[in-house]
């Protein structure tokens, strides 16, 4: 049996098990993001209604809020490395609640889509800051086994997935769109103040570094670069023609500067010398990438589809979406503490190519327990998916970059998910029909295909087992 090691807590107690006053905040920051994904989806069509803006525009909704957070994941992450989570948690949730104040308040689109940017950066310090919570939990106690919390996040954010289409419903019949704005003043203000209370003033990986050094520290110079290539990425994902050509020129230009900056830096943003050889890891950030654009493919083109080609109401259209979220908590939990990483993938592989295979066989009068019959089997990949792969990040990244490896994590999460936005708008153009979301339906196939494959060939998944 594994000895324990108890060392003394920042209070002077000794503690053998993970503090659990720090689950709340843990937990209430992770979500935060999720549940203002979720209502969105239920939200763009009555916004497009409301403001007179046809798909291809309001998909800027969902791009604006993951372009903002796959910039500000890692930056945010990197910061918790060197400063730990409080401060960084803290700042973050009350951009949370300004976000929620502009959007009730916008008089337009533009100021919308704002709003979301404001969001997405927002809700960048949730993840990072649970992750690094975690390794040092695991560093004061001498017991690095995460799996029974890592399981509590996935189920978490789970559930808010599952409240998030029925409360975004809920509140626009009862305040209209804007009251999916409005919930994330009372959100913010909760996690705020139990960040307040509960998250010790230092902790993470890493030692807040003199005043002096600070900048040095930071890597000013590799973040802003890393930021000129990641907008230009996800600006021409969002809006893919030849007439924004220049956008990948940027994209080449400044990746080049930014490998240069960081491996002549003593303390660079990103470390690619130990990056580039953890193939593990690269693969682990692929792998999500190409996961991420069939899940959010699904959540907003199909819930699209089942209002404006299927009829529902926001409401309804949220209620059909509930069977993929509770099955994903099933999933989640039943599967939480087993040992397989690559097995869980390979299923979740399985999952979404049955679940994209179904989809084109739906029309406008299918019968209406198709709908949530779909989205019961994308629950199964849904469930799988995210446990294993944040369960991947936590063991195969450096232990002193954990939150900012969770950080990219979301990053390249975000980046499928704005090819997922992207591809959804070119399936629809103005009106989410059937023909478009068979057309959608064909783009997740192929990347469902190809995550499986992925996930067949990567022969280090096989020797990753998390702990019990």
């Amino acid at each position: 049996m594994t000895e324990v090691r108890t060392t003394p807590t920042s209070e002077g107690r000794a503690g053998p098990g993970l503090d659990r006053r720090l689950l709340p905040p843990m937990m209430l920051g992770s979500i935060l993001n999720p549940v203002n994904s979720s209502i969105m989806a239920v939200a763009l069509v009555p916004i497009g209604r409301a403001l007179g803006a046809p798909a291809s525009q309001t998909a800027w909704l969902v791009s604006a809020l993951y372009l903002a957070t796959a910039l500000g994941q890692p930056v945010v992450g990197r910061l918790i490395d060197l400063f730990g989570p409080r401060r960084l948690f803290l700042i973050s949730t009350s951009l949370v609640g300004v976000a929620g104040v502009i959007g009730v308040l916008a008089p337009n689109l533009g100021v919308l889509i704002a709003a979301r940017v404001l969001l997405g950066f927002g809700t960048c310090a949730g993840y990072p800051s649970a992750m690094a919570l975690l390794r040092s939990e695991a560093e004061r106690t001498g017991k690095d086994s995460p799996a029974g919390v890592l399981t509590a996040l996935a189920v978490a954010n789970q559930t808010i997935a599952v409240i998030g289409p029925l409360l975004g419903g809920m509140l626009i019949s009862v305040g209209g769109w804007r009251a999916t704005f409005a919930v994330n003043v009372p959100l913010a203000l909760a996690a705020a103040l139990l960040g307040l209370w509960r998250l010790p003033r230092r902790a993470g990986s890493g030692e807040a570094p003199r005043r002096g050094r600070i900048a040095a520290r930071l890597d000013l110079p590799g973040m802003g670069l890393f930021a000129g290539m990641l907008v230009a990425l996800l600006l021409f994902l969002m809006n893919p023609h030849l007439d924004t050509w220049y956008l990948p020129v940027i994209v080449v230009a400044a990746g080049a500067a930014f490998a240069v900056r960081e491996l002549r830096a003593g303390t660079p943003f990103i470390d690619l010398r130990v990056l580039g050889g953890n193939t593990p890891l690269l693969a682990t950030y692929g792998r999500a990438l190409v996961a991420y654009v069939v899940a959010y493919c699904f959540l907003y083109g199909f819930t699209q589809w089942t209002e404006e080609g299927y009829g529902l109401t926001p409401f309804h259209a949220g209620l059909a979406q509930t069977p993929m979220f509770v099955t994903a908590i099933a999933v989640s939990i039943v599967s939480g503490r087993r040992r397989s990483v690559r097995g869980k993938l390979l299923l979740g592989a399985a999952g979404q190519i049955a679940a994209c295979a179904l989809m084109l066989t739906l029309t406008g009068s299918s019968a209406v327990w198709m709908l949530p019959l779909v989205a019961l089997v994308f629950g199964l990949p849904q469930g799988l998916n995210t446990l294993a792969l944040q369960n991947c990040v936590y063991f195969q990244a450096d232990p002193d970059r954990v939150a900012s490896s969770a950080g990219l994590l979301r990053t390249f999460a975000y980046v499928g998910s704005t090819a997922a936005s992207s591809a959804t708008a070119a399936s629809f153009g103005h009106s989410a029909d059937t023909s478009g979301m068979h057309h959608l339906a064909w783009i997740m196939l192929g990347a469902g295909v190809l995550y499986l494959l992925l996930n067949l060939f990567d022969r280090t998944l096989g020797r990753l087992a998390t702990p019990a």
